[in-house]
């Protein structure tokens, strides 16, 4: 595969998430690198965040290891040992089935960027820490749900 154009690659923003979450993912935004390079055993996102935005909310991944690398600007990692901030070159991994939620947070006036590499499992569950939130992907598809399985149908 040729060098990627980032010129080329389409910026992705918005979020799959039920409102009233996907309006907090408001100044998030990504170039989907890996699908641009053809690539599909692992994912790799150049995430985008304006200043005061946040990368998603605060998660954990059943299936999933995720890897993150600042590359620009200086973001908050928030986990559930508290926070870390992280400047470019600073890395963090996240093994599959760790419940420590994270997320990251952009409490700068500038524009911070990191890139993720995730392994894309057939199967995965992503649990939200702080809403009763939990999303099934399987097939290039999402189903939401309630932590306890049922079907999602609003905040409760």
């Amino acid at each position: 595969m040729p060098k990627l154009d980032l010129a080329a690659v389409p910026v992705k923003s918005g979020s799959i998430y039920p409102s009233p979450y996907k309006e907090m993912m408001a100044g998030r935004s990504s170039l989907r690198l890996g699908d641009a390079g053809g690539l599909t055993q692992f994912g790799v996102n150049l995430v985008i965040l304006a200043p005061g935005a946040l990368s998603s909310l605060r998660h954990w991944h059943l299936n999933e290891d995720e890897f993150v690398m600042v590359t620009m600007g200086e973001c908050t990692l928030v986990q559930d040992a508290g926070e870390t901030v992280m400047r470019p070159g600073d890395c963090a991994a996240f093994k599959a089935g760790d419940p420590d939620g994270h997320h990251f947070i952009n409490r700068t006036d500038r524009e911070a960027r990191f890139l993720v590499v995730g392994t894309k499992a057939p199967r995965e569950v992503a649990t939200y820490s702080d809403v009763d939130l939990r999303v099934e992907m399987e097939g290039g598809k999402a189903r939401f749900t309630y932590k306890d399985g049922t079907d999602w149908t609003g905040p409760r």
